[in-house]
């Protein structure tokens, strides 16, 4: 099991969110000389610049090849990317905002704490699993030791654990400090695993595979004191 690049014929037109979004185009899209909007212009860039780093990583991305991927002159990718920073920081922003926005949605899905460690854990895994493999310019980045994408990264892990200490908190007596720190290590095991999951090829269905994380996690989470509620029993795990 191999995360797919984005089909040729799927192409981003317009910004849901402050974000490209997918539709579908023509194969003759990336023909040169066709005029699009600018946000769909933006997009289509973008999706071939994914292409590419993930592809040859960004060291060896060079940007005749952003543009011939994507069926247009360098003066026209300059146009809308100054450099080739400028596009990998755009893609960063875009899919690691997209990944808070599925562990915040999975935290938010059910009031029990359990399946929200479970959906969280779940999200991680879905994301891994994306077509055009994003997941490669977030946790594999070649960039690491560049300040802007260092910052990034630091951010988004603290971002992610943070949302995950809150339901931590939730169920434990334990003070934020040590709240975040578990949550930290929650996020850091369901990226690893995920990832692991997917380049090994693993025959355990994503679902298992997310489950097996989950009840882990909850289970290691069972040793710390918890907060009793008022007509709550203790759950097994």
């Amino acid at each position: 099991m191999q995360a797919r690049l984005l089909p040729r014929k799927m192409r981003f037109a317009g910004r849901i969110n402050g974000r490209d979004a997918p539709v579908s185009m023509s194969p003759d899209t990336r023909s040169r000389g066709v005029r699009m909007p600018r946000p769909a212009r933006r997009a289509q860039l973008l999706e071939a610049a994914q292409e590419v780093f993930v592809e040859s990583g960004y060291h060896s991305a060079v940007m005749d090849d952003i543009a011939d991927r994507a069926g247009v002159s360098k003066p026209v990718l300059y146009q809308h990317f100054p450099g080739k920073l400028d596009l990998y920081l755009a893609l960063f922003d875009q899919h690691a905002g997209e990944l808070l926005d599925l562990i915040r949605a999975a935290l938010a899905s059910t009031t029990e704490n359990k399946q929200r460690v479970a959906a969280s854990i779940g999200a991680y895994f879905e994301f891994v699993g994306r077509d055009g493999a994003p997941f490669r310019l977030v946790f594999e980045s070649d960039l690491i030791n560049e300040t802007a994408i260092r910052q990034r990264v630091d951010k988004m892990s603290q971002d992610s654990a943070e949302a995950i200490a809150e339901v931590i908190k939730e169920d434990t007596d334990l003070p934020d400090a040590e709240a975040h720190l578990l949550g930290m290590a929650l996020s850091g095991m369901a990226q690893i695993c995920a990832r692991f999951w997917l380049v090994q090829g693993s025959s355990i269905p994503r679902d298992e595979a997310a489950r097996l994380v989950a009840t882990l996690s909850w289970r290691g989470l069972g040793g710390f004191p918890k907060i009793e509620r008022e007509g709550s029993g203790s759950e097994p795990g």
